[in-house]
């Protein structure tokens, strides 16, 4: 087959030309965020009948909007109504869950600033009124994906109030956390540690 540039020229390829071997991939969490995930476990176990579980909208106020087109409008300004609590609910066998999912780019440690006192007094008034409260923290640069409960994340949360440690390391949520290895169907397989810690099964 005959391949012309632009120009009219013929292309003619180079002899002997040296090839790096390619290097492998991983295409296990390509594209995808924690948050991409768990709406795709969520959607899974709502599709199985498994539990109703959302990601919670954010409430926003709309001060501006521009109409460029009669068909099309831009939000220029908005703001937060509230401050936000967590990222999802919902029920699962009789019971109320309430979880945050956080994501860090850190490798060894869990940085706490990724939480707010309004997200903690929230949690805290979850874990009152009897429901299942948690965390799902993500080390993005490692696929590794854990999860904590709000009470053991109350713990660390007290001790960096009182001056100490600002992160929660890998090993202190490998001891007091449960880790979660990345799925097919579903992806983040969260439900099965609610049965380990609930013995719902």
């Amino acid at each position: 087959m005959k391949i012309h540039y632009p120009n009219g020229k013929r292309y003619t390829p180079e002899k002997n030309v040296k090839t790096k071997p390619l290097k492998k991939v991983s295409y296990s969490n390509r594209g995808m965020t924690l948050e991409d995930d768990l709406n795709e476990t969520n959607k899974y176990y709502l599709e199985f009948g498994k539990a109703v579980i959302h990601k919670k909208p954010t409430p926003v106020q709309i001060v501006q909007v521009d109409y460029p087109k009669r068909s099309a409008a831009v939000i220029k300004e908005a703001y937060f109504k509230q401050a936000s609590t967590t990222d999802y609910n919902g029920v699962y066998k009789g019971k109320y869950i309430d979880f945050e999912a956080k994501e860090t780019k850190h490798t060894t440690s869990f940085p706490l600033n990724n939480f707010h006192e309004h997200q903690i007094k929230h949690m805290r008034m979850v874990c009152e009124q009897q429901g299942i409260c948690f965390v799902i923290i993500s080390f993005s640069e490692t696929n590794e994906i854990f999860y904590l409960d709000a009470e053991k994340l109350f713990m660390f949360w007290e001790r960096m109030i009182n001056g100490g440690r600002k992160s929660i390391t890998k090993q202190e949520l490998a001891i007091n956390g449960h880790s979660i290895n990345l799925g097919y169907h579903p992806r983040i397989d969260y439900i099965q540690v609610i049965d380990r810690i609930y013995k719902f099964n």
